[in-house]
């Protein structure tokens, strides 16, 4: 039993997803030291507390999925190892009551964390803190239900993006740069669609279970249409940026075009495939974080 605790408390960290928010948290320090030296333990602090919140967030997601019937009905051809839930209530890894307490425990160790930040750091925090656990809960539990709505992806847009980005970049420098938040909300569209493209393989398990998800208003073939204009979207911005007066340097984001333009080709060919989509679900991770890569190194060059 206490193999397979951790081995699904692992599964709910689920590292390669919570690459989302340590890129979003990295270009919001990258742009922090360009202007001084980062407080390295409070950056401590940030990322600990999200990345909390991140296993939080996870934990009661599969609640609350497993209450409605979506990650039973996951058929084995559609799973995919960035889609279709964290599966420990399915594969038996943890009980309910087990989710239940890490999912309590790491709201509330997230929680503190960003109190810290609030009491001996930087009060503005709080707001980014609190919408930020908000956005997190709500996104599975009713009233809700973000992800059931189709405002899953708006909702992680603006949590992985602006409100991870500037609140970090908040916490270092005690102020907000239109620079940031305008390169981190470019950032969270990317992260918005690597959850869209993650619904194409749940597609039938969502439909069954009434989770209103774009790729289920839509169908496949239209979803992978609207997928191609959210990806193309912070590449048009990026491009215009000089003519706003930003450091050409933040083009160094356009590295991110080359597996982004790989990922719109393979999915308008294959929107059907959930094995053929795994691949395609790889580059948009990898598109998003060459992009916090590219213009976080991008922030550094210009003022340094």
């Amino acid at each position: 039993m206490k193999s397979t605790f951790w081995q699904g408390f692992w599964r709910l960290a689920d590292p390669k997803i919570s690459l989302a928010s340590f890129a979003s948290m990295f270009l919001g320090a990258c742009a922090a030291a360009a202007t001084d030296s980062l407080h390295i333990g409070w950056l401590a602090v940030t990322v600990v507390g999200i990345f909390a919140i991140e296993i939080a967030k996870n934990a009661s997601g599969e609640i609350f999925d497993w209450n409605s019937g979506n990650d039973q009905a996951v058929k084995e051809e559609d799973r995919s190892p960035f889609s279709g839930g964290k599966r420990v209530l399915i594969d038996n890894l943890l009980t309910k009551g087990q989710t239940v307490g890490i999912a309590l425990v790491c709201y509330l160790f997230g929680s503190l964390a960003g109190l810290s930040i609030v009491l001996w750091r930087e009060p503005r925090v709080l707001w980014f803190g609190i919408t930020g656990v908000a956005l997190a809960f709500c996104y599975h539990a009713p009233p809700f239900k973000l992800s059931y709505r189709g405002l899953g992806e708006l909702a992680v847009a603006a949590t992985y993006g602006p409100i991870i980005g500037a609140g970090t970049y908040l916490v270092q420098r005690g102020t907000i740069s239109a620079e940031v938040i305008l390169i981190s909300i470019l950032l969270g569209i990317l992260i918005g669609a690597f959850l869209l493209i993650n619904e194409f393989p749940d597609y039938r398990a969502d439909k069954t279970a009434g989770k209103r998800t774009i790729v289920v208003r839509l169908g496949r073939k239209a979803a992978s249409r609207v997928f191609a204009g959210i990806v193309a979207i912070p590449f048009v911005v990026l491009l215009a940026l000089p003519l706003l007066n930003y450091p050409l340097t933040l083009w160094l984001g356009f590295i991110a075009a080359i597996p982004a333009f790989s990922v719109v080709k393979h999915l308008r060919a294959n929107p059907e495939n959930t094995g053929q989509i795994i691949p395609a679900q790889a580059n948009t991770l990898l598109t998003f974080l060459l992009f916090a890569l590219g213009t976080g190194v991008g922030f550094l060059l210009t003022h340094n």
